[in-house]
């Protein structure tokens, strides 16, 4: 907990972060709300796919009072430790929040494991053995009893605050169907040696010569399906987070009393210097109090150049020193680091976004408690009609029955499955349902550039030769030199030259000047390669007007020139640049005829980005931002009144990808970003975005068709089941169809192929 405004402390308004258990569905989020938003002066905000509830209240008011309004509620509780995202251990190895696949699996494989025998026995006549209805007893009862417990309990905890959801109709649908079969085995005649179901149209007689086991246990099992599904997805709600934490360096070199010793990174402290060796991790935010060397700065701007620094620069903590050795005066250590607020900057858009309100628990809030009403009215005017106990009972458990949500429970997770294998064949990962609604309203779709657009490695682009200097020779001199550099660029001219000669020579004597360029010895030639500056204060060159002309054109289109020559003069420029994917320019393409405006965000200059956007067919385009610039560029255009989708690649993106409604990260990218992301693009390739906004919005169609077909046959069949036309075996026959049904629809999308493009 943590103060945020006030003159006094009475009037101080302070921040609280609770994680929050035992919430099954998006009504159980708004039923905590609204009980927190009671407290004067607090202000609260469930998430339901987090897990979390992020409120604001006076001092007058206490973290333990808002725990104590949760349980009340029917819910747990515990305050969020500063920084620790969710699913990560507390000291004493207990997890937090407790992980719920665990438990969930293992009851839906036993429940799994014991319905499908009880299904299969009441739906094969011919398989029905002696006493075999006592054996579906027996199966029936641990998964009517046991596996349907966290729907029991949440009916209980809804009915105790006058609300109702599916887990009540659920609850009630399976604990009649229960009831209805022990009381027909105990005391009717479907207990007897001999018995075989049969089929009856009408509510006649007893009824209690049929049991329906079958309905406790399949939908127990069919919605546990469902509930682990969406808790696999929920599960990576804190991924993104723990992948950014992960970036930071584990241990320091300090310097004390002159000598260098290694301690824990947490151990550093504000205005001690510390050693960076080439390859390592710097450890905090700081400035450089001595050495040079290039910093692979690629987690704040996603740029495949890394930075030349020198004493006096900036660092900034969880960068890699690519170069020489760095002594470093720390100035931000722990949770004040870049990296600790780009965390801050991720964990804070995930819980920004509004929870997603399942149609299924939109309809229940009319449908459920008009159901049983339904089944209490049906039982009444039968028995008013002057029928039997029997049939009046009958009728009222055949409209319990029939409205059961059998199909509901396979309406979203078939088409979930159906639509995510087919992805991972096209290269898309679809994380859950909630990622589907966000698909059908975004008219915006924001692109990273470096990594998303373009390939985010360097490579030799250009050869440019002076005037009477073969191209060939000017590579290959250059070439071996650079060839014993590790520095980024001269990797990519040391490969361009490979590439398109074969071997190089070897280099004697090579020198290094960090940042600067590079020198040597190749076929008895004094070769170097660098910046036109320190050719011409160091080496005494003098760079010819058509090479600086030919150097300015490429930079002027966001591409990096480095000159290089032999024997005292300036023979060529290499020009060297992140070169645009094959398919990019196809792919904003597609994205315009689905009717989505791209914009280009990127850390890079201005001049590169509109270089980019130009070759590939963007016109708006949002340069030089940094991690958090890129977050309040998506947020900006969110207030503008645009729904946003963002495609990226990079730790630098993560935030802004959590931030859009819609997150799209490149499968060859970051963790985090990927972790953070609502859609991961296996192949990292542009074309697959557009791919998976047609697939994701076919797939959400599809849940929708499920979710109306599912409660179309169930409540036409309702007025039946209440008027006696309907047994409820013909009654949990017409579920079993409409199962059918949701199963069939959910399956076509394994036919689904990305439109075709001419």
């Amino acid at each position: 907990m943590s103060a945020v405004t006030g003159e006094s402390p009475a009037d101080q308004v302070c921040g609280a972060e609770l994680a929050i258990g035992g919430m099954t569905c998006a009504s159980c989020a708004a039923r905590i709300e609204k009980k927190l938003n009671k407290l004067d002066g607090v202000t609260a905000a469930v998430n339901f796919a987090t897990e979390t509830a992020r409120v604001t209240f006076p001092a007058a008011v206490s973290a333990e009072d808002l725990i104590s309004v949760v349980e009340q509620a029917g819910y747990t509780a515990l305050p969020v430790p500063g920084g620790r995202p969710p699913g990560d251990p507390l000291p004493g190895g207990k997890p937090f929040p407790p992980d719920p696949l665990g438990p969930l699996g293992r009851r839906l494989l036993v429940s799994l494991a014991l319905a499908v025998p009880v299904v299969v026995l009441a739906m094969v006549p011919a398989w029905q053995f002696q006493y075999w209805q006592w054996a579906s007893l027996a199966l029936a009862t641990p998964v009517a009893v046991w596996g349907a417990w966290p729907f029991h309990r949440a009916a209980l905890v809804s009915a105790r605050h006058g609300a109702a959801t599916m887990d009540t109709l659920i609850s009630v649908g399976v604990a009649a169907a229960y009831l209805w079969s022990l009381y027909a085995l105990v005391f009717g005649s479907a207990g007897q040696t001999g018995t075989r179901m049969g089929f009856a149209w009408l509510a006649h007689g007893s009824g209690a010569d049929a049991t329906y086991l079958e309905v406790a246990a399949g939908v127990t099992a069919l919605v546990l399906l469902g509930r682990y599904l969406e808790a696999r997805a929920k599960r990576r709600s804190g991924a993104a987070l723990r992948a950014l934490l992960s970036l930071g360096a584990k241990d320091v070199a300090v310097l004390r009393g002159g000598a260098e010793v290694r301690v824990p990174v947490g151990a550093l402290a504000v205005d001690e210097e510390f050693v960076v060796r080439p390859g390592e991790k710097i450890a905090a935010d700081g400035v450089i109090v001595s050495g040079r060397s290039a910093v692979d700065t690629s987690m704040l701007t996603g740029e495949p150049v890394p930075a030349e620094v020198r004493p006096g620069d900036a660092v900034t903590g969880g960068c890699v020193n690519a170069g020489g050795r760095l002594v470093v005066r720390a100035t931000r250590v722990g949770a004040d680091t870049q990296l600790a607020q780009m965390a801050r900057l991720v964990t804070e858009a995930q819980a920004g976004k509004a929870p997603v309100q399942r149609l299924a628990d939109q309809i229940s809030a009319v449908f459920v408690p008009t159901v049983i009403a339904l089944a209490v009215v049906t039982l009444i005017a039968w028995l008013a009609a002057g029928h039997g106990l029997g049939a009046a009972f009958t009728a009222a458990v055949a409209v319990l029955i029939i409205a059961c949500p059998c199909a509901m429970g396979l309406a979203t997770p078939t088409a979930i499955l159906a639509g995510t294998g087919r992805g991972a064949q096209l290269g898309i990962v679809i994380k859950g349902p909630e990622v589907l609604e966000s698909t059908r309203a975004i008219d915006t779709i924001v692109l990273d550039k470096t990594g998303t657009v373009t390939t985010g490695r360097m490579s030799l682009t250009e050869v440019a030769a002076a005037p009477g200097i073969d191209a060939g020779e000017l590579l290959r001199l250059a070439g071996a030199v650079e060839d014993a550099s590790e520095h980024p660029i001269a990797a990519a001219i040391a490969a361009g030259a490979r590439d398109r000669l074969g071997g190089l020579p070897a280099v004697q004597g090579f020198g290094n000047a960090q940042g600067l360029g590079v020198s040597g010895f190749v076929d008895g030639h004094s070769v170097a390669a660098g910046r036109a500056g320190w050719l011409e204060t160091e080496w005494a060159w003098k760079i010819p007007a058509e090479l600086a002309a030919h150097a300015a054109t490429a930079e002027a289109a966001g591409q990096t020139a480095v000159f290089a020559g032999w024997d005292g003069q300036a023979r060529g420029v290499l020009v060297v640049a992140d070169t645009i994917k094959p398919t990019s320019a196809e792919a904003i393409a597609r994205l315009r005829s689905l009717g989505l405006r791209p914009v280009l965000l990127t850390g890079d200059n201005d001049r590169a980005a509109r270089a980019v956007a130009e070759a590939v067919g963007i016109g708006e385009v949002i340069a030089g931002v940094l991690p958090a610039g890129k977050v309040e560029a998506v947020r900006r255009l969110q207030d503008s009144g645009r729904v946003v989708a963002m495609a990226g690649d990079g730790v630098n993106d993560a935030a802004a990808l959590a931030q859009a409604d819609l997150g799209l990260a490149m499968g060859t990218g970051t963790d985090a970003a990927i972790e953070a992301s609502d859609l991961t693009l296996v192949r990292g390739d542009l074309l697959a975005v557009p791919d998976a906004i047609l697939l994701s919005r076919r797939t959400l169609a599809t849940i929708k068709g499920n979710l109306f077909w599912a409660f179309g046959y169930n409540a036409a069949a309702i007025p039946l089941a209440a008027l006696g036309f309907l047994n409820p075996l013909i009654a949990a026959a017409a579920m079993a169809f409409s199962s059918l049904f949701v199963v069939t629809n959910s399956l076509r999308l394994r036919r689904f192929q990305p439109s075709p493009w001419r």
